[in-house]
């Protein structure tokens, strides 16, 4: 991303031909290259392989901050967050442009966390796999 455009807060999400995105940046993020750096967070046990997202304090979807949105938010919390979730094998990756999706995304990150078993991490793991190969850009 350009420096001079970035939000250090992390709260502003990147959209679809977001202007802060360089040319090389837009060939990392359709590989999902950017996402390399969390093994290193999850060797260090700060994050999972599977689980909720995890989230910039005060992040918004579609305008509103997420814990106005879906009173229940925080409970996807009592997880370490995850490269790869219940939501986005689900599709609900990406910019969160409308409440809807923001809702779907975070109902799912809470039925995972309430339904938390090595079966669904494993379900979740293949299906990622499955769904980024044959239907995404590629890893």
């Amino acid at each position: 991303m350009f420096v001079e455009q970035g939000d250090p807060t992390g709260v502003a999400q990147t959209t679809s031909n977001d202007v802060r995105v360089t040319r090389v940046g837009r060939v990392i993020r359709r590989y999902n290259i950017d996402e390399l750096p969390q093994l290193l967070n999850v060797l260090k046990g700060e994050m999972s392989l599977v689980g909720p997202r995890c989230h910039a304090v005060g992040m918004l979807a579609a305008g509103k901050p997420y814990e106005k949105l879906v009173p229940e938010y925080h409970r996807r919390h009592v997880m370490r967050p995850g490269m790869t979730g219940l939501a986005q094998m689900r599709g609900w990756r990406g910019p969160t442009d409308s409440v809807a999706k923001a809702k779907s995304r975070i109902a799912s990150d809470l039925h995972y966390v309430e339904n938390f078993s090595i079966w669904l991490d494993l379900y979740i793991i293949a299906r990622t796999i499955k769904v980024e190969l044959t239907e995404g850009k590629g890893f």
